[in-house]
């Protein structure tokens, strides 16, 4: 499966009325042809590509470059997928509707046929990637839309994207059920543009800083007060950190960026008290915590730098870039890029993918099978760059 990236500008406007409808049929009719020739699982597994899921809303019309794509096309999906009876769900969505997810879990696990087990790890899974992506990977992005999709059998992924309105662009980030840890490096894929430098405390690299960390979580919360305090005075020349620095150590002449704005240490004692209640034994344990977010995960960070020497990465997880504007060619764009949406075309394709759906449904594949030959034919053109 290819991944890779796509820049995604902040776009506004609204999509025609006219439009979504063809563009509600034309993705229900690409998804039940996915499900039919690889099942739910190999759906749920594509949406955690971003080259795919590009591909996919290039494809029904959606703008080749805009941020808004992600947020019409999972809204498209999950409309169309609690209609029908594909085995695959889609919960979640921009802004209040990302919040409402565990409200959604238990009612799509019951449509789905899973269990109160799997219900509940559907829950945790969702919970840490908003955290994660929010507070353990602070790259200038903040979060407005969760997309959790779920098959039958079990198998998620995750969609989320974060704003930047000073560069006005987004950030899509993409998670798979196959995922070894929740915590370090989880994503299947990050869609966006790098930055030079950022606080990534789910890189492997950053694992001494993590450990120390959660060791400082469970410290008494004066101490962390008294700690933030005296590295505020030091920072504004007040006071000096030498004597927290181990032997052979220098104080540190400026703070760096990635700990910028610095947190307020009152609230953050705060929500270490709540944490030294719940001594958490992992960092997934420590972001489940109620109250731990950015400021937390920032403060306890800048001590475990500038006290411990334990400075976590600032290595952006953006993978390499792939251009996914081939696909905008299909029906056209919205915004007319690469060209004005083609209505006519849009209904011609449509009406061919569900009467194809249809015949196979009659137990006729000779057009999944037809359609199977052009795209080996197609990859085996690009190859040879015919």
């Amino acid at each position: 499966m290819l991944e890779g990236i796509a820049d995604l500008p902040l776009h506004g406007g609204r999509v025609p009325p006219w439009m979504l409808r063809l563009m509600q049929r034309m993705a229900a009719a690409i998804v039940e042809v996915i499900i039919d020739e690889y099942g739910p699982r190999g759906f749920v597994e594509r949406m955690a590509s971003p080259y795919w899921f590009q591909a996919l809303n290039n494809v029904i019309g959606m703008d080749w470059d805009s941020s808004g794509s992600t947020t019409v096309t999972l809204g498209v999906l999950k409309a169309e997928a609690w209609k029908r009876e594909w085995g695959v769900l889609i919960l979640g969505g921009k802004g209040s509707r990302a919040r409402r997810v565990p409200q959604e879990i238990p009612v799509a696990a019951r449509k789905l046929g899973l269990g109160e087990d799997q219900a509940a790890l559907l829950e945790r899974v969702s919970r840490l990637a908003a955290k994660v992506d929010s507070a353990m990977l602070q790259d200038r992005y903040q979060l407005y839309h969760h997309a959790l999709i779920v098959s039958e059998d079990g198998a998620w992924s995750i969609v989320q994207q974060g704003m930047n309105p000073e560069a006005r662009m987004a950030r899509r980030y993409h998670w798979l059920h196959r995922t070894g840890s929740l915590v370090v490096e989880p994503h299947s894929s990050v869609a966006g543009s790098r930055h030079p430098e950022i606080l990534n405390m789910s890189a492997r690299e950053s694992e001494r800083a993590r450990r120390t960390v959660l060791d400082l979580a469970k410290e008494k919360p004066a101490t962390i007060a008294s700690t933030l305090a005296s590295i505020e005075r030091e920072l504004r020349g007040v006071a000096s950190l030498e004597r927290w620095i181990q032997p052979g150590g220098e104080a540190p002449q400026r703070v760096p960026e990635i700990y910028k704005p610095l947190p307020d240490y009152r609230s953050v004692t705060r929500v270490v008290e709540r944490i030294r209640e719940i001594s958490p034994g992992s960092v997934e344990e420590l972001l489940l915590v109620r109250g731990v977010g950015p400021s937390t995960i920032r403060a306890l960070a800048l001590i475990a730098d500038l006290v411990y020497n334990a400075a976590p990465s600032t290595r952006d997880p953006v993978n390499a870039p792939l251009d996914p504007y081939t696909y905008a060619y299909a029906v056209g764009g919205k915004d007319g890029v690469p060209y004005p949406y083609d209505r006519r075309t849009a209904e011609e394709v449509i009406v061919t993918l569900e009467d194809m759906v249809e015949k196979a449904r009659l137990g006729d594949k000779e057009r999944l099978r037809a359609l199977k030959r052009l795209a080996r034919l197609a990859r085996t053109t690009t190859r040879r760059g015919l």
